[in-house]
């Protein structure tokens, strides 16, 4: 392997900041602005044009760019790789109190309540429950009160930049570019530091290929309008397999003599293999019900529906059987504390 100095050399024969990010790649680059220019107008230009988006869009929007160090670290915080073996598995309880409170609940049913004939026709169209769609737009922007504001071509060219997750973010750069090129303003692209924007908080990809114009006027605003916003949720929900009429899941009692080692999942998810970890396999209501588990409503679905058993704060608490459709919840943001939260929520709206 060739030492630094040798790169360093070849960097300099090279001539160009370019070339230097080409042959350095990766988050061993130096920080700075001018590798950040160099990487823009050189790697990340191509890809874009090479993908389809329009040199014009390009030269209006990349002069505008600067490295943002805020966005480097936030992402830097993020947490990743395995836990330790003496790590503790954190409780739901605390993160259900601060997310399905009394205030989103109150703010959910008045929303509810409010866009019941949109919510009434989505439903209808899709499957997916009005309450579903309602409990997304409350967990993700506390029902459109508060989007996020980083400039989204800024911080995800600084992400791409970086080199963390590099093919992740070049991607979603350019196709925030494609969203100019198709008539999207350049001054509406505001969202979270990690690119996600919108009442639903859809990336740059997902806008592409999900959202929908819920009102019949040609655009698919989600900045401000509810009814492309819960219509985009709602075709979300249907691209990640929704199947109408099943339950997410529901509250259970386990029986202090449960047998956890017999439950146990067999198989390694390739996606989020720790929040699937956490799941039981899978088996019927039927078999559920055999086993002594008792839904703390007093009511069982059908028989042969299946489902996992999940226990997020632990034996002896409220644990949750979890169908299928709790699987499509994932699929938005891939956490049980989320996904839970998000279905306790939709059944507190509907009460």
């Amino acid at each position: 392997m060739r030492d630094s100095q040798s790169l360093l050399r070849r960097i300099t024969m090279a001539g160009t900041v370019a070339s230097a990010w080409m042959l350095v790649g990766g988050p061993a680059a130096a920080q700075d602005e001018s590798g950040f220019q160099a990487y823009i107008n050189g790697p990340l230009r191509e890809q874009a044009v090479r993908e389809g988006v329009s040199p014009r869009t390009l030269d209006r929007v990349l002069p505008t760019l600067t490295f943002n160090p805020r966005v480097v670290a936030l992402d830097r915080d993020q947490p990743g790789g395995p836990p330790s073996a003496t790590a503790s598995i954190p409780n739901f309880a605390p993160y259900k109190a601060r997310h399905v409170d009394a205030a989103r609940i109150s703010r959910g049913r008045t929303t509810y309540q409010r866009l019941r004939p949109l919510l009434a026709r989505v439903e209808r169209e899709t499957g997916v429950p009005e309450s579903v769609m309602v409990a997304i737009f409350g967990h993700e922007t506390n029902y459109g009160s508060y989007t996020g504001n980083f400039d989204l071509p800024r911080s995800l060219a600084t992400l791409a930049y970086e080199g963390r997750r590099r093919t992740l973010f070049a991607g979603e750069f350019v196709a925030t570019m494609k969203m100019i090129d198709r008539g999207v303003p350049r001054e509406r692209l505001l969202g979270s530091w990690a690119g996600a924007f919108g009442y639903p908080q859809f990336l740059p990809s997902v806008y592409l290929r999900l959202a929908r114009d819920g009102d019949g006027d040609g655009v698919a605003n989600i900045w401000s309008n509810e009814a492309d916003t819960l219509a985009s949720i709602a075709n979300y929900f249907v691209n990640a397999g929704w199947r109408a009429g099943q339950p997410w899941g529901f509250a259970v009692n386990v029986p202090s003599g449960f047998d956890r080692a017999a439950a146990r999942g067999r198989t390694i998810s390739p996606r989020c293999p720790r929040v699937f970890d956490r799941h039981s396999r899978w088996m019927t209501m039927a078999e559920w019900r055999a086993l002594g588990i008792v839904p703390q409503n007093g009511t069982w679905p059908s028989g042969d529906m299946l489902a996992t058993l999940l226990e997020p704060d632990g034996p002896g608490k409220t644990a949750y059987l979890l169908t299928g459709n709790y699987r499509v919840i994932l699929d938005y943001n891939c956490s049980n504390f989320y996904a839970l939260s998000v279905g306790l929520l939709a059944d507190e709206i509907e009460k």
